[in-house]
Parts: structure tokens; sequence; C-alpha cells
């Protein structure tokens, strides 16, 4: 479960997407968050809860911190 992050930072969700990939990249903020699969461009909606819930981990936070 990730608590920050902000748009164009990339997201591994903790399900797969059918392409193959959980690599995912936000796009929009606010109660909704708006995420695309890096792999195949789909774009998904999902509520802020749902996508904390499911979030696993922040790429783009952990490049920062090293």
């Amino acid at each position: 479960m990730i608590t920050t992050f902000e748009l164009g930072d990339k997201i591994i969700m903790r399900k797969p997407h059918a392409c193959g990939t959980n690599e995912w990249t936000i796009v929009r903020t606010g109660a909704d968050i708006k995420i695309k699969c890096t792999d195949c461009g789909r774009i998904v909606m999902l509520d802020r809860a749902s996508f904390i819930k499911s979030a696993k981990k922040n790429l783009s936070r952990t490049e920062e911190e090293n």
C-alpha cells in the first residue's frame, strides 16, 4: 500500500493487467485516480480508496530515495 503519489509517477499494481504488465503511470489525481498501462496504453479510472489498496509500489519514489 502506498500513501504518497503524484502525476507522472510509475506505479506497480498488485494484479497484472490483461496485457501482462503490472506497471502503470498516474495520469490524473483527485477523488478518482486515472492510470495508464505502460505496455498497451489502456486507461483505467479507480476511486482513491481502491487505488491505494491495490497499488503495491511507487517506482518514482524509490528512484528518488536512492
